[in-house]
């Protein structure tokens, strides 16, 4: 997951995007491939075409701020898609480590504040997607069958992005299993951009890589997105088919910390969904009756 090839396959991938006719290129006579040629688009960056087969082949690095903003304008990239390109044409300098990295752990504020939600489903999640904690209704929404105190055990930690495409319990969870599966992809791209050395983000996408073809394939494609707001489609096994949408609070440390909380409109299903989710566990035959009901 090295810098170079990684920009080199994001500028092909988004490259290959893009028709002539789009960017106002006259094109000529049959192609091989799709999208813009290496000098076409150098061209609509103002650039030389060496210079840009050079970056597209990683063999050149720590491109100025006007070359990769004028390259960034030519794809028509996304605001999302524009950051992406700078975290990887300017990566951060590596951070030398001295033996094993130390467990990362959610700030005792973030978990007091979480814990006082006592209406809204929250989870912190870690740099990797991993669950540092959550309350009890973010618990039962979207991991009921794991433990709830497995977020404070560093080894036994869930990891939402994980659990995503390997775990069947978390597959049937979600409604739109495909959109759900992609936007975790396209923030996972995010985290390793701004993260290229870290062992165990490198371990979790070999891994995954691995054991689901369909990881792989959505990997290949490069999506990219900061998902900070949005609709998640749920098929719980306690409150059956509910849309609940979802904000992600990033704090303002170094930390790369996220605060996934869900919430719903007064008086619609979804809030009856979720109070049904806080009653008491002993309770399960209420949750199974709304099932049928929404």
């Amino acid at each position: 997951m090295t810098n170079p090839s990684e920009l080199g396959e994001f500028l092909r991938l988004r490259r290959a995007a893009l028709r002539p006719e789009d960017v106002g290129v006259v094109g000529y006579g049959a192609r091989r491939v799709p999208g813009l040629r290496r000098e076409e688009l150098a061209m609509l960056a103002g650039v030389s075409a060496t210079y840009y087969t050079r970056l597209e082949q990683g063999l050149s690095v720590n491109a100025s701020e006007s070359v990769i903003d004028s390259i960034a304008r030519a794809l028509n990239l996304t605001p999302d898609e524009r950051a992406h390109l700078f975290d990887l044409a300017r990566p951060q300098r590596p951070v030398r480590r001295t033996g094993a990295a130390k467990p990362d752990y959610a700030r005792p504020g973030t978990l007091r504040l979480i814990h006082s939600l006592t209406h809204t489903p929250a989870v912190i999640l870690g740099r990797r997607s991993e669950v540092l904690g959550w309350n009890t209704l973010g618990h039962r929404l979207v991991a009921g069958h794991l433990h709830v105190d497995s977020p404070t055990r560093p080894r036994d930690r869930p990891n939402t992005t994980r659990m995503l495409f390997l775990d069947g319990h978390t597959r049937e969870l979600y409604g739109r299993w495909e959109e759900e599966a992609e936007r975790a992809v396209a923030s996972l791209r995010v985290l390793a951009a701004r993260n290229p050395d870290d062992p165990e983000l490198i371990a979790l996408v070999g891994e995954l890589s691995l054991k689901s073809p369909e990881f792989g394939r959505l990997w290949a494609r490069h999506p990219v997105a900061v998902c900070v707001s949005g609709v998640k489609q749920f098929h719980h096994p306690e409150v059956g088919d509910v849309e609940l949408a979802f904000e992600v609070l990033t704090p303002a440390d170094e930390s790369m910390h996220r605060l996934l909380m869900f919430t719903s409109e007064s008086g619609s299903p979804a809030e009856e969904a979720i109070e049904l989710l806080g009653r008491d566990v002993d309770e399960p035959h209420l949750g199974r009756a709304t099932a049928r009901q929404l």
